[in-house]
């Protein structure tokens, strides 16, 4: 097929959702595992943490509720499922596991919640749909590692709970750029926004907790 992927997409897609009224930043994954050579989840995306980091400074700032998420799983992964069984480098994730540790500059405030999941959408399986229900939250801004899995997945989910699922470009990563912009261009298409740092950051700025 001969014929531009933009131009195949917008006759049927890429139709714009826009920031809502009360946004929650989640913070998907950031552990150190994904940003520490020696690990087998090694990344390569210091840049995504500097641009969360950004955000999630920002989000501070502005009253907008901050939420974390990481993976852990019994110490005997009794809780796993397919998912551990699929990727094997969730070993990594079972309790007590140094690699399971937030990323440098990313130690959650005492008034700010962590979600733990064991698959890899932030809404499977937790309480973060209904909690950001009763906060009256509409808008997520999704943020975090990786493009192509758990911050897809959740982007997903959010789209299908009825958020409105923002992602800014720079502050998500993946260890590999074919599926970080694969996932982008399809979440974008389909799903929710990927917008850049700085409109979220001006989002941020314009916005009354």
């Amino acid at each position: 097929m001969s014929e531009d992927l933009g131009e195949n997409y917008a006759r049927a897609y890429g139709g714009r959702l826009g920031f809502g009224k009360r946004p929650a930043l989640v913070l998907i994954d950031l552990v150190r595992g994904y940003f520490d050579r020696d690990c087998d989840l090694w990344a390569d995306c210091d840049d995504a943490l500097a641009s969360a980091i950004r955000l999630r400074d920002a989000a501070r700032a502005a009253g907008v509720p901050v939420i974390y998420t990481n993976v852990v799983y019994h110490p005997k992964a009794l809780d796993g499922g397919r998912f551990y069984q699929k990727a094997l480098p969730l070993r990594h994730f079972l309790k007590g596991s140094p690699w399971a540790d937030w990323a440098p500059g990313l130690t959650p405030a005492e008034d700010e919640l962590v979600i733990s999941k064991q698959h890899a959408s932030a809404f499977f399986g937790t309480s973060l749909a209904p909690t950001l229900t009763t906060w009256g939250v509409d808008t997520v801004i999704l943020s975090g590692v990786s493009t192509s899995g758990c911050v897809r997945a959740s982007c997903v989910d959010a789209n299908a709970h009825g958020f409105i699922p923002i992602i800014p470009r720079e502050a998500v990563g993946d260890r590999h750029p074919a599926p970080h912009e694969a996932n982008l261009f399809d979440m974008n298409a389909k799903y929710g926004d990927v917008v850049s740092e700085a409109e979220t950051l001006t989002y941020f700025a314009g916005t009354t907790a």
